[in-house]
């Protein structure tokens, strides 16, 4: 690594590490303060509210890094500019972009972990954090943590089985009064029943199990077999997807627009259970499923938009370029909730909905970029 990058490198890191830091700090401490009744009525102890304010870390920081990023670049760009270092490497017969490269490999790392998180962590935090909240006072709202689902049915609709349980059990994926509904090669309708379901060294086992089959739905039920214990291997569903279909049905209902509610894993789940989707509801799924990929990049684009802004000749009040970061925000975000809107109501589609955000930003930024003396 040439002596030229490892500065810029330390000049960029340092504010940016300062302005992480304050940044979640203060977005904690904002979050427990508006929180505190709620914490209250919970009935959360220090250690307890300890531990929520380490499982909202995560959430809060995707969300800020761009921001930091771009305040960070601002500042360090601008520092470099009044202080004419810019204009001293260009007319040392380096060129912008080259003098950029360790911000764009930033950007590219930023990315990269942003992406992790949003997959990785996040999802186990967020899960944590309801964990934390229903620890010692639990509400009937308390979806996220709950861990039994009564009357609960799916259907898969790849597989063509339709499902149905009187009560589902998360942790140990155990079914209580299943009944498993599909079409047999010959066209004839089979249908289980059973008390119980557990999926053991991935089969789904059935205990106490009678199978029926039917010529056609009009048909009357005829018994084909009556079992202690019926291990089923055809049956493909898995916990993970049972689990997602749960989830993202719970988003449906409420229909939630943020883009970083449901991991890739989860989509990819529901998705095999159901290949062909409503225009409603794939809209809606592939919207999330883009915005999943597009909001990591955000990180280049920050970089692509801060570089003209900061690296502009001439001796600038610093505040002109926080000024003008507080703008490239708030327009950001209009137009991704505005486009994120209107891919989930199918008035786009949804790939360009998520990515659209970043391709006017990130053409912006470069053409800006390009007009820098």
């Amino acid at each position: 690594m040439r002596l030229l990058d490892r500065y810029l490198f330390r000049e960029l890191l340092t504010p940016l590490a300062y302005c992480l830091g304050g940044l979640v700090l203060l977005g904690n401490c904002f979050t427990l303060f508006g929180e505190l009744e709620k914490l209250q009525e919970r009935k959360l102890h220090f250690g307890d509210v300890l531990e929520y304010s380490a499982a909202i870390t995560p959430e809060f920081l995707v969300m800020v890094l761009p921001i930091t990023l771009l305040l960070a670049l601002l500042y360090s760009l601008t520092n470099h500019s009044r202080a004419n270092e810019l204009t001293a490497m260009r007319a040392a017969g380096i060129g912008l972009g080259r003098i950029c490269a360790p911000y764009f490999a930033v950007g590219a790392a930023l990315s990269v972990v942003l992406f992790g998180m949003n997959e990785w962590v996040v999802p186990r935090s967020t899960d944590w954090k309801y964990q934390i909240l229903a620890r010692h006072v639990q509400k009937p709202g308390d979806l996220d943590s709950q861990n039994e689902f009564r009357n609960f049915g799916f259907t898969n609709a790849r597989g063509h089985r339709a499902w149905f349980m009187t009560e589902y059990r998360l942790a140990t994926a155990e079914m209580l009064k299943p009944q498993v509904k599909w079409k047999a090669a010959d066209g004839s309708i089979q249908l289980l029943r059973a008390d119980r379901a557990r999926r053991t060294n991935g089969v789904w086992t059935f205990y106490n199990a009678a199978q029926y089959s039917q010529a056609d739905d009009a048909a009357p039920l005829v018994p084909a077999l009556m079992t202690n214990e019926l291990a089923m291997p055809e049956f493909d569903e898995t916990p993970r997807q049972i689990r997602s279909e749960i989830k993202i049905s719970s988003y449906q209902s409420l229909r939630r627009n943020r883009s970083s509610d449901i991991p890739l894993t989860d989509i990819f789940a529901y998705l095999r259970l159901h290949p062909n989707l409503p225009p409603a509801d794939s809209g809606w799924l592939f919207t999330k499923f883009h915005g999943r990929l597009a909001a990591p990049w955000t990180c280049l684009v920050v970089v692509l938009i801060a570089i003209p802004f900061g690296a502009a000749t001439g001796r600038r009040n610093l505040f002109f370029g926080v000024a003008g970061s507080i703008f490239i925000c708030f327009a950001f975000f209009v137009i991704q909730q505005v486009s994120l809107a209107l891919g989930s109501g199918g008035y786009l589609p949804a790939w360009l909905a998520a990515w659209l955000p970043n391709l006017i930003f990130g053409a912006l930024g470069l053409i800006l970029m390009l007009r820098v003396r």
